[in-house]
Parts: C-alpha cells; sequence; structure tokens
C-alpha cells in the first residue's frame, strides 16, 4: 500500500514476524509501508524474503564494526536515509545500546517469545516447560534500556498441552505472534496507544474498541 508512514524491520533470523507485518502493510491493514529491513547476519532468511517480497533490504553485519556503537551509527544512517517512523524488532539477536533507544524511543517495538515478566533472555519455552507452567505465550513491548522490560502493549497466550517439547510450543507461540505484533503495529501507527511516562498510555477514543481492554492489553486466541 501507499503510506507517508515508513516501517523499518530489524531482524537476525527467518523474518517470518516481518513476513506477517508486511503482507498486512500490503493489506491496508496497518497505514504504512515498509521501508526498510536491516539484518546483521549475511545470510539470514529475512534477507531472502525481503528480497522474494520486493523490500528494499540491507546487512550491516556487526562483526565488521569495532564496537556496537559503531555498528549502532551504521544503522541509524540507513534509517534516517529511508525516513523511518517506526522501528520493529522482530527476532533481532543484538543488544541496543541507550543512545540507539533514545534515538527511537516511544517508537521502537520488541516481541518476546514468553509471557513478560516472566522468562526475560533466552530459552524461554525450555524454561516455561522446567516451571510446569498451564500456559506461554509472546509479549509485544516498547523498547527501553533494560532488557525485555518495557511497558507492555499486547500479549497473545497459548495453553501448554501433555506432551509439548520446546519445539511444539514455539511453534504453537509463533501463531500467536503473527496476530499480535501486526496488531500492535497498526496501534502505535493509529495512536491508539503510546508510550508516556514510561507507561502504555490508551486513547481514550478507542477505549470501546473490541480488541482493546482494560488494563493490560491482550489477545486471547489460543492459536491452536
Amino acid at each position: 500500500m501507499s503510506s507517508s508512514r515508513r516501517i523499518a524491520i530489524l531482524a537476525s533470523g527467518a523474518g517470518s514476524n516481518m513476513v506477517a507485518i508486511a503482507q498486512a502493510c500490503e493489506q491496508a491493514v496497518i497505514p504504512a509501508s515498509i521501508g526498510l529491513i536491516i539484518s546483521n547476519v549475511p545470510d539470514a532468511g529475512v534477507l531472502v524474503r525481503a528480497k522474494n517480497l520486493h523490500l528494499h533490504h540491507c546487512c550491516i553485519d556487526h562483526r565488521q564494526f569495532d564496537n556496537r556503537e559503531a555498528f549502532e551509527r551504521a544503522m541509524l544512517l540507513k534509517l534516517r536515509e529511508a525516513s523511518i517512523d517506526l522501528v520493529v524488532l522482530a527476532g533481532f539477536m543484538r543488544i541496543l545500546t541507550d543512545c540507539f533507544i533514545r534515538e527511537y524511543y516511544g517508537s521502537l517495538l520488541n516481541i518476546h517469545p514468553s509471557l513478560l515478566p516472566k522468562y526475560p533472555g533466552l530459552n524461554t519455552h525450555q524454561r516455561a516447560l522446567d516451571a510446569g507452567d498451564r500456559e506461554a505465550g509472546a509479549t509485544v513491548h516498547y523498547v527501553i534500556p533494560e532488557l525485555d522490560a518495557g511497558p507492555t502493549i499486547v500479549q497473545g497466550k497459548v495453553p501448554i498441552l501433555p506432551g509439548d517439547d520446546a519445539d511444539s510450543l514455539a511453534a504453537r507461540v509463533q501463531v500467536q505472534e503473527h496476530v499480535i505484533y501486526p496488531q500492535a503495529v497498526r496501534w502505535c501507527l493509529e495512536k491508539k496507544v503510546e508510550l508516556r511516562d514510561g507507561e502504555v498510555w490508551k486513547n481514550p477514543l478507542f477505549m470501546d474498541d473490541g480488541e482493546m481492554n482494560n488494563g493490560a492489553l491482550r489477545n486471547d486466541r489460543t492459536g491452536a
């Protein structure tokens, strides 16, 4: 679709969430266009998918830089050149510095494969299984300097089923990711939600929206 607002997606892996967001843009579900895809991994699947979708993309290999700050300056240059309004992290396996986060504070989103605040960091699905949890899921949140600690925009839950292993649980959680991430991106661009004073602010004009409810915004479809 044609839109003056532009999204950048940063990813290190296969790029399935990138595809979900790109399709939502193409279908006008998200009122924006994909302006840039950046990966820090030269052979990442997300770059192949971006090429197949005819999306502007590039690799900025973090290993080619002397330090994290120099790597991030290179990314920021590309983002500014592309006139990016919203930066979406989709499996981007680099911890961002405060300097980068300040540049896009309030316009920088991440998705994490757990029901935060449970299980920040890695190996989330196995940790949920080891803890004997009855449900798992994914969280879309604003990015702040503290890792995986930004205010929650929306969560999607799935049940943990008998016989689940980390792979089967991850596959079911990923179905939810593809639902809630485009949803959260749209809410942010439509100003239904904003980051204000360190908290998620919900626009009162949209409080009756069927997708939004009081308290933490949630999506409880199981995806099963």
